[in-house]
């Protein structure tokens, strides 16, 4: 199957990386700097367990999702819009395109642009981009998908949980994906900034009484938001924030590591 991943950076490279080594042909489409070292050795791929150079096509144009079944949208959520229009007319009638962007409203952002189905997921991973070409994982990988909005076509998304689950990426089919990925923002808000400042990982960080108070305020705000729009959400969101710390205690915040690198 022919896989694009727009907007190259961690979350991407993760994912289209590891349905390349499933067998998947993948372009991952990114900057300049990351396009160039793709195409000299492939992508540095530091997992785990592994680390290995896995063979990719590259491109900076977002034309160069034309030909593939499955499009992985990865943009910054500021360049949500600039990459939706841009992607659009070159997208196959039948591509599926999935959201891999944090954010509540970003589904909705891109589907306005896009004649096709746009799927949602929620986000579970720890990477970062050691380098140009270089991605390293430091945990999970797991996603939560749904509908959202757009009508999706039968079996949808059953046959996306099967290419990700064949990869090794564990998918999750939810009823309620807005809840989750509110879920996702109560973790992003509660993590994000607080990183940034400290410049401490995820594991350092919560081990701060300090802390672990700025963010159960963080939390109970957000929830109050997420009530207030309407959205359903699950009992335990502080428990369950806290426990992110636990799964990726040597992750830094995606805002950290923009501050680190400038």
């Amino acid at each position: 199957m022919r896989v694009a991943v727009l907007g190259a950076g961690a979350v991407g490279c993760y994912y289209g990386g590891m349905l390349a080594r499933a067998g998947h042909a993948v372009t991952l489409i990114g900057r300049p700097v990351h396009v160039e070292a793709f195409k000299a050795r492939g992508l540095h791929f530091e997992g785990l367990t592994f680390d290995e150079h896995v063979p990719v096509a590259a491109s900076t144009e977002a034309s160069a999702v034309r030909g593939a079944k499955l499009v992985l949208f990865c943009v910054k959520s500021t360049d949500t819009e600039e990459a939706a229009a841009q992607m659009a007319p070159h997208l196959d009638a039948d591509a599926l395109v999935v959201n891999l962007q944090n954010g509540v409203d970003n589904t909705e952002r891109i589907q306005v642009r896009s004649a096709q189905p746009v799927i949602p997921a929620a986000v579970y991973v720890a990477t970062e981009m050691a380098g140009p070409g270089h991605l390293k994982h430091h945990g999970r990988g797991d996603l939560v998908i749904g509908e959202l909005g757009a009508r999706l076509p039968d079996g949808a998304l059953e046959q996306l949980k099967g290419w990700f689950d064949a990869a090794g990426m564990p998918v999750t089919i939810s009823g309620n994906v807005a809840g989750e990925l509110w879920a996702k923002l109560v973790v992003n808000c509660a993590y994000n900034a607080l990183s940034a400042i400290t410049q401490l990982p995820y594991g350092k960080m919560i081990e701060g009484a300090a802390i672990r108070d700025v963010m159960r305020d963080v939390v109970e705000e957000t929830l109050a938001l997420a009530t207030a729009s309407g959205v359903a959400m699950a009992p335990g969101m502080l428990e369950r924030t806290y426990q992110i710390a636990e799964a990726m205690p040597t992750q830094y915040s995606s805002t950290a590591q923009d501050l680190t690198r400038g």
